[in-house]
């Protein structure tokens, strides 16, 4: 089963770049987007079901902002739509699916790039996502949660550590809770089968900044422990260019 997550930055943009051909092209089973930026009646979803997909949304209620969706070939025995969040939900951050043996949750995590509110904001989800997931890992241990998390775990995953240390997205702070999220019984699966540099899934649109490789991974697939011994394989799929982010490929029996 393959399962791919990936940030496209608006969802009508990347379908202006030859998204739906490389969306049949990978062929995978269940496709989870973060940042759509648009509502399910703004798409032509007639090509994704020609493709064998159903769509389920989660989109923010800020028109152009946010949002989540997935698309799955499988149909799943529940969907949940949000956290049962009001403060988050509104934002359209999270949709989970589950299967009859795991489930999917499909996240999109604040950025506090753009100013202290935004980070304090960013801390306050960080806290109440850990606690959220850390109650919902009881109900449905056989879990996946793929996205893009806003945060480069170690140095290994960030061109610059030493000039990005005081950056959103590798603070101290956040580097930590990452970590702290991992306790919880998760395993970062691209990190389970390469431990290489020079891996990334986001780059700055100045500078050249992908041209050049300078680039973070902040987008993860990641999984129970108890799921470990269903990893097949996961990769980066840098050459996919939508967007300023590229996606990341989870393969599972």
């Amino acid at each position: 089963m393959k399962i791919v997550t990936y940030n496209v930055n608006g969802l009508r943009s990347a379908i202006n770049k030859n998204f739906y051909d490389w969306v049949k092209a990978v062929d995978c089973d269940v496709l989870c987007l973060q940042e759509v930026k648009a509502t399910p009646e703004q798409i032509d979803h007639s090509i994704f079901e020609s493709f064998g997909y159903n769509a389920y949304w989660h989109p923010a209620e800020k028109k152009g902002y946010s949002g989540v969706a997935i698309f799955s070939k499988i149909n799943p025995v529940n969907v949940q739509i949000g956290m049962d969040n009001e403060v988050y939900d509104r934002e359209g951050r999270v949709i989970r699916i589950d299967f009859n043996d795991f489930s999917i949750l499909n996240v999109y995590m604040p950025s506090g790039t753009s100013g202290e509110e935004r980070q304090m904001f960013k801390y306050m989800w960080l806290d109440d996502f850990y606690d959220y997931i850390s109650k919902l890992k009881v109900e449905y241990p056989n879990l996946i949660i793929c996205g893009d998390y806003n945060i480069c775990h170690q140095p290994i995953d960030i061109h610059n550590p030493k000039s990005n240390a005081n950056s959103s997205g590798f603070l101290p702070e956040e580097r930590a809770w990452i970590s702290k999220f991992l306790d919880l019984g998760f395993i970062d699966s691209f990190r389970y089968f390469n431990q290489e540099p020079h891996h990334y899934t986001w780059w700055s649109y100045r500078a050249g900044a992908r041209s050049k490789n300078l680039g973070w991974r902040i987008d993860y697939q990641m999984i129970t422990k108890e799921l470990s011994d269903r990893l097949q394989r996961t990769i980066i799929l840098s050459d996919a260019k939508h967007a300023d982010h590229c996606p990341v490929l989870l393969e599972i029996n």
